[in-house]
């Protein structure tokens, strides 16, 4: 149902309905544009009109009136724009796009970089892509986008991103790795985005390659490649010595032929915000992708809650500015107020003003949304705390800064999802802020309303404003290049608040080297005093790593076959402690005194 046909069912004038879309729902439409069934009930229920009956126009197309949160993502309110079908007269071939998917470390960007003929992956941060990437290729003059994603674990929304925009997916192999677990992530990814897969079996030049290996496990996944009797493409190569690179580029033309990708040029640009960041001397800047229309210099435009002009259009290589980018190119947005998500929409707007009451209407309505969650999860806490057996939940703050929005969301989303418990508590993680740019004063200054609060700065820095007030403040910044040093560290901290380090004065400390088990006495920790002294009785904590596996006394303590009082620096002894037994070599046994 268009938006006019909406109007005169309910009663209303199209420039009502059209007002309380955009203000109510967020939604931008034009009088010509289709609604799905919710938005319309929606629309209808806001003007105090009853939806029901099974002969009702709205419910034509529906079995009932539940809308699941999967359902609604799908809506006109989920996506932020009506539905809008192009003429298939207007549809003119574009370049197809191609996300290239993978394991970390299976040479996804490496694999980028051969065909770009650059050098990207010696510049990242740990050899690994913690950002999604956007490039154009040129094959037999045919024009090829090429959409890099991470492999880590903690990128697996940004994955999905890259894939629910692609024409195309290149899942990258190790010849020498097989399948591995973001390997299967990107596969499910593939097929929930319903797009055709493309297999490069990377590292062939390598001694322990064994592709025959790499297709029979990918058909333990319901992959079969051409050479298994299934109608998977796939190409054997190496992106170290460009081995067979024609093979994968010929395929990926061949596969976009099949397809018949094609879009309208000639009408307003919608795309898809692939990475947006802040640089300084341009603002905000985000990469997106043209998915139909064109985007010109001096469009104003709305991506998500943000909103815009366009001041200028950078192509991927940082340097060349356009005036205009059709469907299928990856371009870099300059003039956004805000910093909008990876995966927002970009629409061009009919003005400036229109765009930016739209990005303000969303605002208000994700703030609202928001509100409404934690409300509810406030109300099952109290209600859990009312009913008894509930742990004492602690919680650690944390502000999260990083160089690129999908990077900030990806590590915000993995520090909230951490959680350790033990029979008497739970630790969780509370991200206060989680936004692209330096860390600011502003940024300090919400990190030290609340106590223990640490800004994790991710790939960026500190100004100097905010790094003077983190000192007076005494607000801890930690700097990370790599995703999961910074979780690493967190799931430290969150040990440390679930079994504190007891006060004291620290004394001496032992390795353990072997574990022995001794009939009747059970297992004792053969160690070698590191420094200070050890007493019999002394309080002890066990440390493996960074984590403290226990807090105990002293129990026996041998050198050789005698019990003794204590041993010091040098000396070989066995150490048994009261309750604890599960040592491992490579244990430290620390002894303090309590304060």
């Amino acid at each position: 149902m268009t938006v006019g046909e909406l109007a005169e069912a309910i009663g209303e004038t199209p420039v009502s309905v059209i007002k309380y879309l955009m203000t109510d729902l967020g939604v931008m439409a034009a009088v010509s544009q289709s609604l799905d069934v919710p938005t319309c009930e929606a629309v209808a229920e806001g003007f105090g009109k009853v939806v029901a009956g099974e002969d009702d126009e709205f419910d034509e197309d529906e079995d009932d009136d539940e809308h699941s949160d999967e359902d609604w993502e799908d809506t006109a309110m989920g996506i932020g724009i009506a539905m809008d079908e192009d003429d298939p007269e207007d549809l003119k071939p574009r370049p197809p796009v191609v996300t290239i998917m993978g394991h970390v470390d299976h040479g996804k960007t490496s694999l980028l970089d051969a065909i770009r003929n650059t050098r990207v992956t010696a510049g990242e941060a740990g050899g690994i892509t913690q950002a999604i990437s956007a490039y154009q290729a040129e094959h037999e003059g045919n024009l090829i986008t090429f959409i890099d994603t991470p492999g880590h674990a903690a990128f697996t929304d940004m994955r999905e991103r890259g894939a629910n925009t692609a024409d195309v997916i290149i899942l990258v192999v190790a010849a020498d790795d097989s399948i591995k677990e973001q390997t299967v992530d990107s596969i499910a990814c593939a097929r929930q985005a319903g797009v055709p897969l493309i297999v490069a079996v990377n590292k062939i030049d390598l001694e322990a390659a064994d592709p025959n290996r790499v297709l029979a496990d990918l058909a333990s996944y319901e992959v079969l490649t051409e050479d298994l009797g299934g109608d998977v493409l796939c190409s054997q190569i190496s992106a170290k010595e460009g081995t067979n690179l024609d093979d994968l580029l010929g395929k990926i033309m061949l596969q976009a032929e099949v397809l018949d990708i094609k879009a309208n040029p000639d009408r307003d640009a919608q795309g898809v915000v692939i990475e947006a960041r802040v640089e300084k001397g341009l603002g905000t800047v985000a990469t997106t992708l043209i998915q139909k229309g064109t985007i010109r210099v001096g469009d104003s435009f709305v991506a998500g809650k943000a909103s815009g002009k366009v001041r200028a259009l950078v192509g991927f290589d940082g340097k060349t500015r356009y005036k205009e980018a059709g469907p299928g190119t990856p371009i870099n947005v300059v003039g956004i107020t805000g910093v909008p998500e990876a995966g927002d929409l970009l629409t061009v707007a009919e003005d400036e003003q229109t765009a930016r009451e739209l990005a303000l209407s969303r605002e208000k309505i994700a703030r609202e949304r928001k509100a409404s969650r934690y409300q509810s999860g406030l109300m099952q806490s109290v209600a859990g705390i009312f009913a008894g057996g509930q742990k004492e939940r602690r919680e650690i703050c944390v502000v999260v800064k990083a160089d690129v929005q999908g990077a900030a969301e990806a590590l915000a989303r993995s520090l909230s999802e951490l959680k350790l418990e033990n029979e008497e508590a739970e630790v969780v993680i509370k991200v206060l802020i989680s936004e692209a740019g330096d860390v600011t004063k502003s940024d300090i200054a919400v990190a030290s309303v609340t106590p223990d609060t640490t800004v994790i700065a991710f790939n960026i820095g500190a100004n100097a404003a905010a790094m003077d007030d983190a000192r007076v403040l005494e607000v801890p910044i930690e700097y990370y290049s790599v995703v999961y040093d910074a979780i690493e560290s967190v799931e430290c901290r969150m040990q440390e608040i679930l079994s504190p380090t007891p006060e004291g004065e620290y004394v001496g400390s032992a390795i353990v080297q072997e574990v022995f088990n001794i009939g009747g006495t059970g297992n004792i920790a053969g160690s070698k005093c590191r420094d200070g002294i050890i007493k019999k009785g002394s309080n002890v904590r066990v440390l493996r790593g960074d984590k403290i596996l226990t807090e105990s006394k002293v129990r026996t303590l041998r050198n050789f076959k005698a019990e003794v009082d204590s041993i010091s620096t040098g000396d070989e002894c066995g150490i048994g402690l009261l309750e604890f037994e599960e040592f491992q070599a490579g244990d430290v046994i620390e002894s303090y005194v309590l304060k």
